[in-house]
């Protein structure tokens, strides 16, 4: 069937949100960013919320009025504890925020051995953590930062992504809620597991007209933002990853085995009739950003020679805390000693954080995973060539720019193509064919 229209890919990440619209030959024709700043926790979900209307509302009229398919990516593990009109009842509890230790242990004890389920930082050890505070009464609603933008689109919610349900439990042999997730969150509702890119429902009639959009808009279901990252870069063959270099590190190597280690935060999501298998470091962007602006790395980096290794051994985090490649909440930062010059500074974090990524595809391999073949990278970093020669020089193979570098590019490809992205390996096991909710 021909294709027509506009498609928006909207990515939330750790520090902003932004839009990208595609045609149906997946030329970009216009894009849009916001910066979220520096938030408290209790405004979290008020900027999001206002940054989505913001990008949709500030498209061209004669885009807005021809849109025919939107889909957003979210951070994994990120979740709000809604009431029936999608109200916060509680500042969001981002990806990274392991308080839910006791939550965790609880869920190890009872789930599939080695789920991420049972790390603190999952989705579900945040949902058993705020139910335990809130009370029966507080929240009806627990959701992933993708459904709750979703559904502030569509008015509905009940459905939920593959990759977005895996840390809050889900099977992924089978893909649908096991028992012990159910007995464990003992909720009113578990949203019904579907393909990421799978129809939800349109843009409510309200909604539409408050936006100026086509009331005819379908909203897709969602996706990580590491994984429509990955979709951006377009790669293909088993072997091949992509490495998101934005406020965190994230690893996704396309794989024809599933591996998991909880040990390690190694784990992998469906796609299709293969894995992407991977995990996130709390490393990345972040830690940089703590010592120089982007002017000033730029500037750094070119000082740097790649192809000489750095001697500083160096801890590359914001703050306590890791979750790959090693899983380790109490993981301290090391930033010391630091040298008079900023560029050879500079040049012992590039050089750990190459380490992190080159140690955690090594590992992926040692679990079974197809071996790495080549690297394209995503996110702010891929815009570092120096960066990208010492991550060369340490994974032993090629590593290159993807030429659609921006999650928001693979959230409208998404869009655009839906659940057919995928090559569905258990298309019978979809609840909900059509993509519609009940």
């Amino acid at each position: 069937m021909e294709q027509s229209g506009f498609f928006l890919g909207i990515d939330f990440g750790t520090s902003g949100a932004r839009g990208c619209v595609i045609d149906a030959e997946g030329t970009v024709v216009a894009e849009d960013a916001r910066d979220f700043g520096t938030l408290q926790d209790y405004e979290r979900a008020g900027i999001w919320r206002e940054a989505l209307w913001d990008l949709v509302a500030a498209l061209p009229t004669a885009i807005r009025t021809l849109l025919s398919d939107i889909a957003l990516d979210g951070t994994s593990g990120t979740v709000l504890a809604c009431d029936e009109a999608l109200a916060p009842r509680h500042p969001p509890l981002l990806y990274n925020d392991d308080r839910a230790a006791d939550e965790a242990a609880l869920i190890a004890r009872t789930a599939v051995p080695g789920h991420p389920a049972a790390a603190a930082t999952s989705g579900l050890a945040k949902v058993l953590w705020l139910k335990k505070r809130l009370g029966l009464t507080g929240a009806r609603l627990y959701l992933n930062q993708a459904d709750w933008l979703s559904g502030l689109l569509t008015g509905r919610v009940g459905m939920t992504d593959y990759h977005n349900a895996l840390k809050m439990g889900l099977d992924l042999d089978a893909l649908k809620w096991p028992e012990w997730v159910k007995y464990l969150a003992d909720v009113d509702y578990l949203p019904a597991p579907i393909a990421p890119g799978a129809r939800l429902a349109t843009v409510s009639r309200p909604r539409a007209r408050y936006l100026g959009i086509n009331p005819g808009c379908m909203v897709h279901a969602g996706t990580t933002d590491s994984i429509a990252a990955f979709l951006a870069a377009g790669v293909a063959q088993s072997g091949d990853a992509v490495t998101s270099l934005g406020s965190t590190l994230v690893l996704k190597l396309l794989s024809d085995t599933r591996v998991e280690s909880t040990e390690h935060g190694i784990y992998s999501h469906w796609f299709g009739e293969r894995w992407l298998a991977g995990g996130a470091s709390n490393a990345g962007g972040a830690v940089l950003r703590q010592f120089f602006d982007d002017r000033t790395l730029a500037a750094l980096s070119e000082k740097i020679d790649p192809t000489v290794a750095s001697p500083l051994d160096y801890v590359p985090l914001p703050k306590p805390g890791e979750r790959f490649p090693v899983n380790d909440p109490q993981l301290s930062p090391r930033l010391t000693p630091r040298p008079a010059d900023d560029a050879e500074f500079l040049h012992g974090l590039l050089e750990n954080l190459a380490r992190i990524e080159a140690r955690g595809y090594g590992l992926l391999a040692g679990l079974g995973a197809t071996p790495l073949r080549r690297v394209e990278t995503a996110g702010g970093g891929a815009h570092n060539p120096a960066w990208t020669r010492i991550r060369e020089r340490l994974s032993g193979v090629p590593v290159t720019r993807a030429v659609h570098t921006e999650a928001a590019y693979g959230a409208a490809l998404l869009a655009r193509d839906g659940a057919q992205i995928f090559a569905s390996r258990h298309e019978e096991l979809n609840s909900f064919p059509d993509g519609h909710a009940r």
